[in-house]
């Protein structure tokens, strides 16, 4: 019977998506879609615990582009769309094979996708998961968003890519996502940027505004760097003469490669005013690599750093090299992300602070130092926005860690960026350590300041829930005191803000903070080392899933998940605590 069946689909298909949507079972496991109308978008049903199906597109028999998508077998989780924009006009045909092992084989009409399976003109950006959806942390409209890439200002415009699976709300697919704003907290989507190809996908990496036409692209052009994941990882480059609308990926690619090096990766590009050249620092395993060019296209090996320094207990990935002002002279920061090894487990930055002469990079300290730039659990893939205004070196980071990031309460989308933070070094007795300052953009969103005097009776912060503020908290502590500050909300879920003048540290737990069971992993207590002595201010940017809190000579970044946004803000001390309240709203 079952051979009969797939006879009959192909003289007898049925029609889906207001017939414009031809379905062909050719067999158990291989299905031919024929898209016929003017309808841009094709919306695919995906169902998270499916497993993947490889879906190619043709356009007059050429294959344009490939995906592995999570088609739904028994219900739809929810709807991606596939633009096919770029071949409008032309004949496409949907070829998918469906894994074997999708579970107990049903006639394959009976999956969910071709009957939910339809085409629309334009797609509905309304956001369906309000609970969890960030307020004014840079978040996808759709699908699985990880590490930012390729931040360059232009013309005014902030340029913030990022790895994106527009397929799918978890990792898989990479490709670059785009969106410009003109003050760093007000954000226009503007779709895919670049797509993977026959070299691979389009992993993290890097762009710089070419002013002088080194790479003879045209002056002004905005040239990207990224990692091409095939076989194995190679650099190349795509340029833009459009601010960063459009990319051409450069015929010559890959511009960079290397022998038996795994993981080699995330190159990041600035401009050298020292040598008069472009560099490039790539993570090649347990080091980085420094490169040297004259136009972006043909590039040198300088020399390496790192294979005794820091920590190394996971991947070395996204590296950046930024120049700072510190005590009249400048020193060269390293940030270094790696995956696992983080303090608390999982993903997190480390940085190192030295000297760079065009070619090789120095630490100041010694090789078992490490120095991490955020103390909390999600702060992953900082990297820093070329060509800053004013000289500035604004940083963002990935909100989430490795250890979860597939798993957290959210669907439609996945993840959201960090706030962007201004980078300076500050001296704390004999060292120097990165600070990070919440960029004064942010402020903009400030709405009108409440003023509380917080002792041992818990102050209601809100008549009804909020879900994004700012709370500046003052206060001294006598040597050998401690505060604790407890966030809480009407189902009794808490935050715990601790500070230990003993041992001169700043802890948050999130154990009861709410959702925390989707992971193991997840429900943890933080701490960061402070040493400002006996006065205090602590910043807490709060909003739908996420707490960062600042204070004089740490960040702490951690995600949560509550049921109701916290309200009720209670001090246990032997002390008084000011505390501003400012609504933060678009």
């Amino acid at each position: 019977m079952k051979r009969l069946f797939f006879v009959l689909a192909l003289v007898l298909p049925f029609m889906a998506g207001a017939q414009s949507l031809t379905v062909h079972h050719l067999s158990e496991t291989h299905t031919l879609i024929q898209v016929s109308g003017n309808d841009r978008y094709v919306m695919l049903p995906v169902q998270e615990t499916a497993q993947e199906a490889s879906v190619k597109v043709l356009s007059n028999g050429n294959v344009v582009l490939r995906a592995n998508i999570s088609l739904a077998i028994d219900k739809t989780d929810y709807l991606v769309p596939l633009d096919l924009g770029k071949w409008g006009g032309s004949s496409i045909l949907l070829d998918v094979t469906m894994t074997q092992g999708r579970g107990v084989r049903r006639d394959p009409s009976d999956d969910v996708c071709w009957s939910e399976m339809v085409t629309v003109p334009v797609v509905d950006h309304a956001n369906k998961e309000k609970q969890y959806r960030p307020t004014y942390h840079f978040s996808p409209e759709w699908g699985w968003m990880n590490d930012p890439n390729g931040m360059v200002y232009k013309d005014g415009e902030w340029h913030l890519f990022y790895q994106y699976n527009p397929y799918g709300s978890f990792w898989g697919n990479m490709h670059w996502g785009h969106a410009v704003s003109k003050d760093l907290v007000n954000w226009e989507h503007l779709g895919i940027a670049l797509a993977p190809d026959d070299l691979g996908a389009i992993f993290s990496g890097s762009a710089v505004v070419d002013t002088d036409n080194t790479a003879g692209f045209g002056r002004g052009a905005i040239v990207a760097m990224y990692t091409s994941d095939g076989s194995n990882q190679t650099q190349s480059i795509a340029y833009s003469l459009d601010n960063g609308r459009t990319f051409t990926k450069y015929a010559g690619n890959p511009v960079i490669m290397a022998e038996d090096t795994p993981d080699f990766r995330d190159p990041k590009v600035f401009w050298d005013h020292q040598t008069r050249q472009w560099k490039v620092v790539l993570a090649a395993g347990q080091e980085v690599q420094f490169y040297s060019s004259s136009n972006l296209k043909d590039w040198t090996y300088d020399s390496s750093f790192g294979l005794a320094y820091g920590n190394h207990n996971g991947v070395w990935e996204c590296p950046d090299l930024i120049r700072l002002p510190f005590e009249g002279k400048d020193k060269w920061v390293l940030l270094l992300n790696i995956n696992p090894g983080g303090p608390f487990g999982g993903s997190a930055t480390q940085y190192f602070v030295g000297s760079y002469d065009g070619k090789t990079f120095k630490c100041d300290d010694l090789p078992t130092v490490t120095r991490w730039m955020d103390y909390g659990k999600d702060h992953y893939a900082a990297v820093t926005w070329s060509s800053a205004p004013d000289g500035r070196a604004v940083a963002i980071a990935w909100m989430s860690n490795w250890q979860y990031a597939n798993s957290v309460p959210t669907q439609q989308f996945r993840s959201a960026n960090s706030v962007p933070r201004d980078l300076s070094l500050i001296r704390r007795g004999k060292e120097v350590i990165l600070k990070s300052t919440p960029s004064r953009e942010v402020e903009a969103l400030r709405g009108t300041p409440v003023q509380y005097t917080l002792s041992t009776a818990p102050v209601e912060l809100f008549d009804k829930p909020v879900k994004a503020y700012e709370l500046v908290i003052r206060f001294s502590l006598q040597k050998k005191e401690g505060a604790t500050f407890v966030l809480s909300n009407e189902a009794g879920e808490q935050v715990v803000f601790s500070y230990e003048a003993a041992t001169q540290t700043f802890s948050m737990d999130r154990r009861g903070s709410g959702m925390v069971k989707f992971s193991k992993k997840f429900a943890a207590v933080t701490s960061a080392p402070t040493r400002v002595g006996g006065k205090m201010e602590l910043r807490l940017l709060m909003d739908s899933a996420s707490i960062e809190a600042f204070g004089e000579d740490f960040a702490m970044t951690n995600l949560v998940f509550p049921s109701a946004p916290y309200n009720t803000l209670r001090l246990y001390g032997n002390l008084k605590a000011d505390v501003t309240l400012y609504p933060l709203a678009k």
